[in-house]
């Protein structure tokens, strides 16, 4: 195996994780955003009223990306699978 070869599978690897996990953060990230405005505007200062809209709503986007996660996942690792024999020898 070459270490560009290496390199290419690392590459690939690193962007399917940032294309997986984006969902989820960015859900998260704009429902802790809301509620810190909420927050901000009425001067409630409690730190657990943000967890439960935000475990809500990712539960909701796992649940709905879900699959199409797990798609993106079982291709990446089926091309790897297959090219490791190549890959070796």
């Amino acid at each position: 195996m070459t270490p560009e070869s290496v390199m290419t599978v690392a590459r690939q690897a690193l962007e399917l994780v940032l294309i997986v996990s984006a969902p989820v953060l960015l859900i998260s990230l704009v429902i802790g955003l809301v509620i810190g405005l909420v927050q901000a505007v009425t001067q409630i200062n409690e730190a657990t009223l943000s967890f439960l809209p935000k475990l809500i709503a990712v539960a909701l986007a796992l649940l709905l990306a879900g699959p199409w996660m797990l798609a993106l996942l079982t291709d990446y690792l089926r091309q790897v699978l297959i090219g490791l024999p190549q890959a070796v020898g």
